[in-house]
């Protein structure tokens, strides 16, 4: 009787240890499946929200008046940056897969959206956007970015191959006090920066998101980034447009100064964790 009650004992003790180990295993075994992220661009004026084409007139600080009838930029090389400085490329320097055309005319309620997909489950607390095409990017060849090439070229937003990318393209109407002239300002580089010994106009914008973005199976978080075109003209250098730079195509020193100017223009307004 002794040893068969010792034998019973034994035999609990073994059960609950094995269940206690397992449920720990288990414990241990976290989900890392990747998840998707929404990133949203609203374009707009600091004083006026959204830009409505062809309607919305902002005053630079130099008092000159200023509307867009289009509104475009390339983003690529989105990073994001987890609590630990970790940092996530999304198809760093493939622009058939991640780079994108923010089009005006295309919004949705104001809204332009970027969907991400197989986002490694995780929390955010930066993104680094990438204004245009990188040296990198577009020197790996035609051949290798030939669907986002043929978008751009479809969207107005690439030259020759020679010459390359449109990084932003800004067109409108302008005037002092009233809109009587039209501009039309395209920023990009002229090609292999190196070899035409041009200026490089891709920039990279790093931005603080005021809530963590919380990636996972069942939370897509939609990151809302605001774009604030008075940077334009009213940006770290005042401008003025006239008959010298109204029609302005490339990389000159007033297209190095517009890409200096909006590539201060985004901010991160809010994250959602739905």
């Amino acid at each position: 009787m002794k040893i068969y009650k010792f034998l019973s004992l034994f035999f609990i003790a073994f059960t609950l240890f094995t269940f206690s180990s397992c449920s720990s295993n288990d414990d241990d075994v976290q989900d890392t499946t990747p998840g998707n992220l929404q990133v949203k661009f609203e374009n707009g004026f600091n004083n006026l929200g959204n830009i409505v084409l062809n309607q919305t007139t902002q005053t630079s600080s130099n008092g000159q008046k200023h509307q867009f009838s289009t509104l475009k930029y390339i983003i690529s090389n989105i990073t994001l940056i987890d609590e630990n400085g970790g940092e996530f490329k999304y198809h760093e320097n493939d622009p058939d897969k991640g780079a994108f055309i923010i089009d005006q005319a295309e919004a949705v309620a104001g809204i332009n959206y970027i969907n991400l997909t197989d986002i490694p489950k995780n929390n955010y607390k930066k993104i680094r956007l990438g204004l245009g095409i990188s040296q990198s990017a577009y020197l790996i060849g035609q051949e290798g970015q030939g669907i986002f090439w043929q978008k751009a070229k479809t969207s107005g937003m690439a030259w020759s191959w020679a010459a390359g990318y449109v990084f932003t393209k800004l067109e409108g109407k302008y005037g002092t006090s009233s809109l009587t002239n039209e501009f039309m300002n395209h920023c990009g580089n002229m090609g292999n920066t190196t070899a035409n010994n041009t200026p490089d106009l891709y920039r990279e914008i790093t931005l603080d998101l005021p809530t963590t973005a919380r990636v996972s199976q069942d939370i897509t978080p939609s990151i809302h980034i605001i774009a604030d075109l008075n940077q334009y003209l009213s940006g770290e250098t005042a401008l003025v447009l006239d008959h010298t730079n109204d029609s302005a195509m490339g990389s000159s020193q007033h297209l190095v100064n517009v890409t200096n100017n909006i590539s201060k223009m985004f901010k991160v307004e809010h994250v959602h964790n739905d």
